[in-house]
């Protein structure tokens, strides 16, 4: 990928300073305006650090010369429409999160074999666009979609449940509860096959679906449960890492192909740079008080133990497995079969034993 010579001098205080402070007051030749879901705020939110890396970067780079105008909070609709409105031309860009992806392109069901992953560092491998498995991925959803794929990272780290009536330490524990998922039949096979109700809601209407008692609970990464604050509304946080999903930076892929060689330079390597802000801001998150220690002082927390894990495991993967198969047909397995090949080839790259 080429890199101008401009971008190379930008050290890591330029890119702080920048990030920290206002823009000069250009008068842009392009505008991008880039979607997401989260708070704007670049310490609550992995996609707001990388909207705010990514618009301080590309303006500085650029000299001005493409403005980038920042929706967050959902703020242009559900995630799915929003993806729609990118591909349609509408918007330039969107940080969407799999359930909104799976509609536009259900293949992305494959990442949600429970616990495929067997740490935070695997999945660093994987699930990025410099992974032999990452760029399939892209290529394959670019396809599909006519967008660009800017950045794949995961959506804040390892899944926990959350719920109002009663903490998760085995399987039966989750029998009878209604579990929010996000709109992928995965998720629904996997909370279906664990004994719970899966209860599938856009991401616009958990809070007051689990402060209303239509869900009895949800699952997300902690860091995405810390600032939805779900404390509010939940008492339970069960930490079973039994599952982690992709966010997906997609761009129309004419407006990217638009765009001059410099400039397509300058969106890449914000991109880049943008992305591995978000996975740090995500693991500061988790390991600081805006993480675990803030929702421990709202709610019982538990880890589910390994042993607890292998049964959870026994009992869903066969169920999202068969889905995949069955809905999704030879390309699904095969998609399937290369992330697990990847997941493998981490795995001894990184020394871990089985």
């Amino acid at each position: 990928m080429k890199r101008t010579a401009s971008l190379k001098t930008l050290t890591a205080a330029g890119v702080l300073a920048t990030v920290a402070a206002a823009g000069p007051a250009w008068a842009a030749d392009v505008t991008l305006r880039l979607a997401h879901l989260n708070p704007a705020d670049p310490f609550e939110s992995h996609s707001g650090a990388m909207a705010a890396v990514f618009e301080s970067l590309v303006e500085t780079a650029s000299g001005g010369e493409i403005a980038v105008e920042v929706y967050p909070n959902g703020q242009l609709g559900k995630d799915n429409e929003v993806i729609q409105q990118v591909r349609d031309g509408i918007v330039e860009a969107t940080i969407s999160s799999a359930g909104g992806v799976a509609q536009h392109y259900p293949l992305v069901g494959v990442f949600d074999i429970p616990f495929a992953f067997p740490n935070i560092a695997v999945s660093d491998r994987v699930m990025d666009l410099s992974s032999g498995f990452g760029q399939r991925f892209a290529t394959g959803l670019e396809e599909t979609t006519g967008t660009k794929v800017l950045g794949l990272l995961d959506s804040g780290g390892f899944f926990a449940f959350t719920n109002s009536r009663r903490p998760i330490e085995r399987v039966e524990d989750m029998e009878g509860l209604r579990i929010r998922t996000m709109t992928l039949p995965t998720h629904q096979a996997m909370v279906d096959s664990l004994g719970a109700q899966a209860t599938p809601l856009p991401w616009a209407e958990v809070y007051t679906a689990l402060q209303t008692g239509v869900a009895d609970g949800q699952m997300n990464p902690v860091p995405i449960i810390a600032f939805a604050k779900f404390d509010e509304v939940q008492q339970y946080l069960s930490i079973t890492n039994h599952v982690i999903t992709p966010y997906i930076w997609m761009m129309n892929g004419a407006f990217y192909e638009g765009l001059s060689d410099e400039h397509q330079d300058i969106v890449d390597w914000a991109a880049d740079v943008a992305v591995a802000a978000g996975r740090g801001v995500s693991r500061v998150i988790e390991a600081s008080d805006r993480g675990l220690p803030k929702l421990a002082a709202n709610m019982e927390v538990n880890a589910v133990s390994p042993e607890e894990q292998v049964k959870f495991a026994a009992a869903a993967q066969p169920a999202v497995r068969a889905l995949i198969e069955e809905q999704y047909g030879e390309a699904g397995v095969a998609m399937l079969e290369a992330m697990l090949a990847e997941i493998e080839t981490a795995r001894t790259e990184l020394g871990l034993a089985d």
